[in-house]
């Protein structure tokens, strides 16, 4: 069972996005409608850095499919690398 774990941690996979979020209350919007669509993702933002980055964690994780997520919502997104 150990192992089993420890190979499901290798799989996942971490993109950071600069968004254009700036106040607590869309940050806590786009994660709750993030969250919604995509429960096996750990969502959250740092708006104290000057990109206000998302950082999402998730095993077989699509970026385009978060960035298309986030655009829908009214928010700029783009992937950094």
């Amino acid at each position: 069972m150990y192992q089993f774990k420890e190979l499901q941690e290798a799989e996942k996979i971490v993109e950071i996005f600069k968004t254009n979020v700036q106040k607590e209350s869309d940050r806590d919007y786009v994660i709750a409608v993030m969250q919604n669509q995509f429960p096996e993702y750990q969502i959250n933002f740092d708006l104290e850095d000057c990109d206000k980055i998302l950082r999402v964690e998730g095993i077989d994780l699509q970026y385009d499919t978060v960035m298309n997520e986030v655009h829908g919502l009214g928010y700029t997104c783009v992937r950094l690398e």
